[in-house]
């Protein structure tokens, strides 16, 4: 899965030269948490988040006036507090590498490009999203998690006792396991009855974590 395919497009973006006040006024409109801010010819020249234009407010205990206040704030602008260093991907990046930039960079959003122009924005939402879907959390089922030998065909061997069964899976996730040798494996598989596939699959993993079935409320 690449970028391009779950990215947000077209785009919804901002000019440096918009008062505050107006942005956020925007951006609750539009229900966003984040605009990339571009020029009169539609580069990208910054990212700027409700944050930032959060912390251009005046603090409750300022002692100006009303009209004092929305005169300042009509005098900053979006270019005042956006980021200008702004961290990018591309459009046929892999998935998970854009999720790795953002959690190694603590950021919600990344404006995507295709060369030099801008064509869209993946963010924290999407990457939830692309979780649930993996994880089938939007399908009944049993959710099963179990510890399984890091090995070449155990997990095909897994699958196989599912199979067997006459199951169907439906969202697959793995992770690192507690012990370097192993890993944990969490599948979601419908057309199974849970102590079937608890009975099953107990000889051929190091351990049952979980196993439970879910649905949707």
């Amino acid at each position: 899965m690449l970028v391009g395919e779950r990215m947000s497009t077209p785009v919804l973006t901002i000019e440096p030269d918009v008062p505050v006040q107006d942005a956020l006024a925007r951006m609750r409109k539009d229900k966003v948490r984040r605009y990339p801010v571009v020029d009169k010819r539609g580069k990208l020249i910054g990212i700027v988040t409700n944050t930032d234009l959060m912390n251009a407010q005046p603090s409750e205990a300022t002692t100006l006036s009303v009209w004092e206040i929305n005169y300042l704030l009509s005098k900053i602008t979006v270019e005042r507090v956006m980021t200008k260093n702004v961290i990018v991907t591309q459009e046929d990046c892999p998935i998970e590498e854009a999720a790795r930039i953002m959690a190694d960079n603590k950021i919600g959003g990344l404006p995507v490009m295709r060369g030099e122009s801008l064509v869209g924005i993946i963010t924290e939402t999407d990457l939830f999203n692309i979780l649930l879907e993996m994880l089938g959390a939007r399908k009944s089922g049993v959710r099963l998690t179990v510890e399984l030998l890091d090995q070449p065909g155990k997990l095909h061997q897994l699958s196989g006792v599912i199979y067997n069964l006459g199951g169907n899976v439906v969202g697959l996730g793995t992770m690192l396991g507690e012990r370097v040798e192993t890993q944990i494996v969490t599948i979601k598989v419908n057309g199974v009855k849970l102590e079937d596939l608890k009975k099953a699959v107990s000889p051929i993993v190091e351990r049952i974590v979980d196993i439970r079935e879910t649905g949707l409320a």
